[in-house]
């Protein structure tokens, strides 16, 4: 069970947010979407509150209730990761990933006091 209404990494948008948006959008109360989709308020609330996660199949069922249909799709997630840089991380020992980590810690450190250097040189009194 979730209780969340949103995907908070990716901000993906979820069944029930979904559910709740287009209810809205239709003008319909819980109560009437869930006599149209042959549930009960109740079970439209918890969905809509995240409490309860909804199959496919039943989110099929409420949005063609409300003459919807869901399509699903896919796309990269953005991430200000390379996805094959991630992958050969996890093949790496902790170890490794520790002292590739410090490298480039170490290796951020001298840019920055090389761009400091720069700068200072440029400083016009």
């Amino acid at each position: 069970m979730s209780l969340w209404t949103r995907d908070t990494v990716y901000g993906i948008k979820l069944p029930g947010e979904l559910i709740k948006e287009l209810r809205a959008e239709h003008g319909l109360s819980q109560r009437d979407l869930a006599y149209r989709a042959g549930t009960s308020q109740a079970a439209i609330a918890r969905i809509e509150s995240g409490v309860e996660d909804v199959t496919w199949s039943r989110l099929r069922s409420i949005l063609s209730a409300l003459g919807e249909e869901p399509v699903l799709g896919r796309k990269r997630l953005a991430s200000r990761y390379d996805f094959d840089d991630l992958m050969l991380d996890r093949g790496m020992t902790p170890e490794a990933r520790l002292a590739t980590g410090l490298n480039f810690t170490r290796f951020m450190s001298e840019l920055g006091l090389a761009g400091e250097r720069a700068g200072a040189g440029n400083v016009r009194a």
